[in-house]
């Protein structure tokens, strides 16, 4: 996790919308602190957060930031938007229930895209000026460690549908009614590999009017759409018209998949589960529906709070439910809409308040059946990924009754607490420091004290290293997570746990530290024979012995959260006696690590020093490209890397530099010979060398 630039949208701009060609949102301004900026990235499903009560941005920042990509890095997006729906009869009695009853009304974060084109309503909830997202965690080494975090990392926010005019301004919210309620969205995501796959929404909803809300229900409106965005850009109406949907009762869960836009590229869900309320519900209710769709007596797009009620409801047209049509039809590809909602709840109180949460879940399809199809082996990732959903929200409940039974109550404070997860060991934090054609890697002994947190003892038993393979980067689909491929093991020795190896083959007689990080290093492990300009992921987790008494097998820290992207090459010398060179040269049409465009080519200088200029020139002496080269500054900015390594973390050996063969004036460079010259700005030194383009 990292400090993020915000992208919030300031104060005082104007309520303004700009649409694509098929209807949907490409901005939306609203005159107050909404902020939009900030997305789960503890574990391996990244969705973006909003606190006027949506998620997902509707790619409005595609790509710099995910709107709700699993998994992570991998391009592949599962939501174009979404957001609460609460809807609620009001009425003005008194304790004994007497009094005129008016609605229903549903107050929403938003609606189908169509609504925004004439500003019709649906983005109803808004924020105090100067109230943004709060970022916490649970993790003591973290920038936004906080005691009363309850995942890795929480996103907090506060909003209301109290206000009828956008707050500092006089702009009417279109057919907006307000049921005077006030939320608090916490947002909660772990990295453990266990509970990677989903982020818990943990709404609570207080009155905050003096009228009672009668008959309530509550919602998320979901607008999936599962497609692989290296594939195919999210541009145009055909992006959003393949998904197909379903519902399984039986973990209050809708989904979608991918019928026909990218199969073989995408082949994941997306599941939008109803997880528990304070107040129980046994009723939760699905329905979808199509995109602008007027005419169809199923699945037609409500467009009036009544309308909207009716479908929170369940009903998808009189009085049929989804169990009530032939599901196949959700199985053909479609632009549609899901709402997943839970209701009624018979009454809150002026100043009560509702607590409830949902999980938006995702997996990758199990098995080898077409990857357009729906089958139940394909989704049993889905249902056990669920299935950790609902376990992490039961917590100290493990019955999931709502109750407190004997023997559950383990911080014995009288009362359920939820969202307890077995923990594996702490993180390691490791130091990559990339070489020529080697790789050097570092950790710390913080996971050794860990403590687990259900069996209370400390549990260590060792560390796996893992590193992914050269090339696994050069796909439209990259799974990082399942890319990583274990290198070496070593445990602890004297139990039947592992392979007893001990550390001393990797322990240091005296901990090691570097300039600017004052934690000390007490493991060393090398690499060799790493291919220089290649990119790979290198990371070290820690692991337990797991724990018999309370059926827990061995837990592994995260993959992710402690990997280091790097790439192998030269480090910086000002060495007069050592050339500068280029590789690959001659360069060939496109090398091993190309991608398909023009774009996504590149070829490295290497033996620069750490602060030069490299000119490059046609034989003829005229300038084709200046670059100004230092350790920091090594051509990681390519669209290559933008493509393969969009997080932008890529390490470098501080020696090499990138270039993607375009020039100054921005064309690519034509088949021929190329002289370049190098100038070391600490010497003045020039070296110059020569390498040939076949295209």
């Amino acid at each position: 996790m990292r400090i993020k630039n915000l992208l919030f949208i300031p104060c005082l701009l104007l309520l303004a919308f700009t649409l694509d060609s098929d209807g949907r949102r490409d901005r939306l301004y609203k005159i107050t602190d909404d902020d939009n900026s900030n997305y789960t990235d503890a574990g391996n499903l990244r969705l973006t957060v909003t606190n006027f009560g949506t998620y997902g941005h509707g790619f409005t920042l595609w790509p710099q930031q995910p709107s709700c990509e699993f998994p992570a890095g991998s391009g592949i997006e599962h939501i174009y938007d979404g957001g609460l729906w609460v809807g609620a009869l009001s009425k003005s009695n008194d304790e004994f229930g007497n009094g005129k009853q008016v609605g229903p009304f549903v107050s929403t974060g938003a609606v189908d895209a169509s609504s925004v084109s004439n500003r019709g309503g649906g983005f109803e909830f808004t924020n105090k000026i100067g109230s943004f997202v709060k970022e916490q965690s649970s993790l003591v080494d973290n920038t936004f460690f906080r005691p009363e975090a309850v995942s890795h990392q929480d996103f907090v926010m506060e909003y209301s549908d109290t206000a009828r005019t956008l707050p500092g301004s006089n702009e009417v919210i279109v057919d907006h009614r307000p049921l005077g309620i006030v939320v608090k969205h916490e947002v909660y995501n772990w990295n453990f590999p266990f509970a990677n796959f989903f982020v818990i929404m943990n709404y609570t909803i207080k009155n905050v009017s003096n009228q009672y809300l009668d008959s309530v229900y509550v919602g998320l409106w979901t607008d999936t759409v599962v497609r692989n965005t290296n594939v195919t850009s999210p541009r145009g109406s055909a992006f959003y018209s393949r998904g197909g949907n379903g519902y399984e009762d039986s973990l209050k869960m809708a989904y979608e998949f991918d019928v026909d836009g990218d199969p073989g590229f995408t082949d994941s869900y997306v599941g939008i589960q109803y997880l528990g309320s304070s107040v129980p519900s046994d009723s939760v209710s699905f329905v979808s529906w199509q995109f602008r769709n007027t005419s169809s007596p199923f699945f037609f797009m409500p467009s009036t709070d009544q309308e909207r009620y009716r479908k929170m409801q369940g009903y998808l047209a009189g009085n049929s439910k989804w169990y009530d049509i032939n599901l196949s039809q959700l199985k053909q590809p479609s632009n549609r809409s899901m709402m997943i909602s839970a209701g009624p709840y018979a009454q809150i109180a002026p100043g009560d308040s509702l607590n409830i949460a949902f999980a938006i879940v995702g997996a990758k399809k199990f098995g080898t059946d077409p990857a357009g199809d729906d089958t139940k082996l394909q989704k049993k990732n889905l249902y056990d990924n669920a299935g950790w959903a609902l376990r992490t929200y039961y917590g100290e409940d493990k019955n999931g009754n709502n109750i407190l039974d004997e023997g559950e109550d383990l911080d014995d404070d009288g009362k359920i607490t939820r969202y307890i997860l077995p923990s594996p060991p702490q993180i390691p934090k490791v130091r990559v420091v990339p070489e020529n054609k080697k790789v050097t890697i570092y950790w710390d002994k913080r996971s050794e004290s860990s403590i687990d947190p259900i069996s209370g003892i400390k549990d260590f038993e060792g560390y796996r290293i893992y590193r992914t393979n050269a090339g696994f980067d050069l796909t439209e689909s990259q799974d990082l997570l399942n890319s990583l491929v274990l290198v070496a093991e070593y445990d602890s020795i004297g139990n039947n746990i592992s392979y007893n190896t001990g550390f001393e083959s990797i322990e240091l007689s005296e901990p090691v530290t570097f300039p600017g990080d004052s934690t000390k290093y007490y493991y060393k492990f090398e690499i060799d024979n790493q291919l220089n300009g290649w990119q790979y992921v290198y990371t070290v987790t820690s692991f337990d012995r797991g724990d018999q008494q309370n059926n827990i097998e061995s837990l592994e820290s995260s993959r992710l959260t402690a990997s280091a992207r790097v790439l192998p090459g030269t480090p910086a010398t000002s060495d007069a006696g050592i050339d500068v060179g280029v590789y690959p040269n001659p360069y060939y049409g496109s090398a091993y690590w190309d991608g398909s465009s023009e774009r996504l080519r590149k070829i490295y200088f290497y033996n620069l020093p750490a602060e030069c200029e490299l000119r490059i020139y046609t034989l003829s002496g005229d300038v084709v490209k200046t670059i100004y080269h230092n350790q920091e500054s090594n051509g990681s900015d390519l669209r290559w890397f933008e493509t393969f390594s969009r997080e932008g973390n890529q390490q470098m050996s501080g020696g090499e530099h990138a270039w993607d063969l375009i020039s100054d004036n921005d064309q690519a460079i034509a088949t021929g010979l190329y002289l370049y010259t190098v100038k070391d700005y600490s010497s003045d030194n020039v070296k110059i060398g020569k390498f040939l383009v076949i295209k």
